[in-house]
């Protein structure tokens, strides 16, 4: 029961990271489909990170660095969506998914050259942070206490009160909601739309590292983040676009999620003679049905997937 405790938190904390960034880029008006390739690009960033830091650095520093090195590649890759879909007005659906088949192959074909240049007989997609990994993990008893799950915590506040107690969320929110209005009271519709993509980058990046990080202390790349973007694309649609019911419906499908890796240890479920298969599709399966009954409540931000024209009224 506490390993299923230990699995759900942290992957309750990557779909909560990266539903908060798709949150924050749909408030603002645009519709960030490319989470799944910024995670990955995330993960790149802070895996390469764990790679080339200093021999002998303490387990803090470790952290920061390779919180920023992930938070600083998925911004930058999440420039990509702003430059397409906020300068050129490009459709943002496509854009999204694009991003995402970019992401995966990118981040396969950089590492597969750096092992290469390392070791010309190493061509695979891997990182390897075994020792690194260690800074991460605070053993508690039995219990492993991921430092990702107070980022996500710390992650939620600062969402909420962004996005509810600051002009900058408010105006933010206008922008998503009435931005011809909004540009009418003097706020910069464009500007406000490329802070919103650019933070949905910097929390993808981190939701990336931390799903890598999760379970496993290499990660071959070109297996890309499982879905988990589009996962927590659901979550944000079920938790209505609102920072504390995302945080409770990313507990929910985190559950399932963790319901795969350790259901070996229930005794009542082996007994079933179910396969661990459908364990795994089991958060995807809980998702569809979710949004089949939740869809029709669903209350999206007006204006988000519409290009902004000034001259529009």
């Amino acid at each position: 029961m506490l390993l299923l405790i230990q699995y759900t938190l942290i992957f309750a904390s990557v779909l909560l990271l990266v539903a908060l960034g798709g949150c924050f880029a749909e408030h603002s008006g645009v519709i960030n489909l490319g989470l799944e390739g910024i995670m990955v690009i995330g993960a790149l960033g802070g895996a390469l990170m764990m790679r080339y830091a200093p021999e002998g650095i303490g387990a803090f520093p470790m952290i920061i660095l390779v919180l920023l090195a992930a938070l600083v590649f998925g911004a930058l890759y999440s420039a990509l969506l702003g430059v397409a879909c906020i300068n050129f007005k490009a459709n943002q659906t496509i854009v999204g998914t694009a991003l995402n088949m970019l992401g995966t192959a990118a981040a396969t074909v950089i590492v597969k050259a750096i092992n290469t240049a390392t070791n010309p007989n190493d061509v695979s997609s891997t990182i390897q942070y075994v020792d690194e990994k260690k800074a991460f993990i605070v053993n508690i008893g039995t219990f492993e206490f991921n430092w990702f799950m107070f980022v996500a915590v710390v992650a939620l506040v600062v969402a909420y009160v962004v996005l509810y107690k600051t002009k900058f969320g408010l105006r933010l929110m206008a922008c998503g909601e009435h931005p011809q209005a909004a540009d009418s009271v003097g706020i910069n519709v464009y500007k406000m739309r490329w802070a919103g993509v650019l933070i949905s980058g910097i929390y993808g990046g981190l939701g990336g590292i931390c799903y890598i990080l999760s379970g496993v202390s290499e990660w071959k790349f070109e297996n890309g983040v499982a879905g988990f973007g589009f996962l927590a694309l659901a979550v944000m649609i079920f938790g209505q676009w609102k920072p504390i019911r995302i945080a409770m419906a990313a507990l929910i499908f985190g559950f399932f999620r963790a319901l795969s890796n350790v259901y070996f240890g229930f005794e009542f479920l082996v007994e079933l003679d179910i396969p661990g298969s459908v364990y795994n599709m089991l958060p995807y399966i809980i998702c569809l049905i979710v949004l089949a009954f939740t869809s029709k409540k669903s209350r999206a931000p007006k204006a988000e997937g519409i290009p902004y024209d000034k001259g529009q009224r």
